[in-house]
């Protein structure tokens, strides 16, 4: 395989997960945490870290916008729920572990 077909593939595989991610507004931040431990703002800082590597001028409230599809302002106000007090404790534990 070549390194732009590996690049292409990659490319690829992000935009599904972003699209999968935007198209799932109920699966909280705070579950990606607990679970994966990343969620959809750290995928913005990661973008915007590759950008600012690559000398793009993208900031973290552009990538955020990227990521969710929408402002963070937006989503937050249309999706985003308060943790619950097992998830906040469940987070806690996860933070522990490392």
């Amino acid at each position: 395989m070549t390194e732009n077909s590996l690049i292409e593939l990659e490319a690829a595989a992000f935009r599904r997960l972003l699209k999968h991610l935007q198209d799932h507004p109920e699966v909280q931040n705070i579950d990606l945490m607990i679970l994966a431990d990343f969620c959809r703002n750290c995928l913005a800082k990661w973008y915007a870290e590759a950008a600012q590597e690559q000398a793009v001028a993208i900031d973290y409230e552009q990538a955020r916008e990227f990521v969710y599809g929408m402002s963070y302002k937006d989503w937050k106000n249309q999706f985003q729920q308060d943790a619950s007090p097992e998830q906040l404790a469940a987070y806690a534990r996860k933070q522990e572990q490392k």
